[in-house]
């Protein structure tokens, strides 16, 4: 008979930890970069008065063939750079879910990062 019990406090256990990994994963935000206009220019300031969370996803929207999104470190978002090991994306809707912590983002085509094309971002 105490092994039936047990067994049923493992069990709920695990269905607790279920529902909570589940609520994570349901208060996961979407967020468009740039709102209608998309990933473009003097798109620095976007993040400003949002709130964002670890696992959000951002949706960067741009022509492929004008733009890409490089996901950088602070040295490379500050210099307008591309460090070694930076994940290049460039299909021109692409989703990318943030990391706890500071998450950096340039386009790197000739001009465009010191043109305001990139959004650095804190998640919590």
């Amino acid at each position: 008979m105490g092994q039936g019990r047990g067994s049923a406090v493992v069990g709920a256990v695990v269905v607790c930890m279920l529902l909570l990994q589940y609520s994570q994963v349901a208060r996961a935000a979407v967020y468009t970069v740039g709102g209608a206009k998309g990933w473009t220019f003097n798109v620095a300031s976007w993040p400003k008065g949002k709130r964002f969370r670890a696992g959000d996803t951002l949706v960067f929207n741009y022509s492929p063939a004008a733009h890409n999104v490089v996901a950088v470190n602070r040295v490379g978002y500050s210099r307008c750079i591309t460090p070694r090991g930076s994940k290049v994306f460039k299909t021109g809707k692409d989703r990318i879910k943030l990391v706890k912590g500071q998450n950096f983002f340039i386009c790197t085509l000739p001009g465009h990062c010191q043109a305001g094309m990139k959004i650095a971002i804190t998640a919590a």
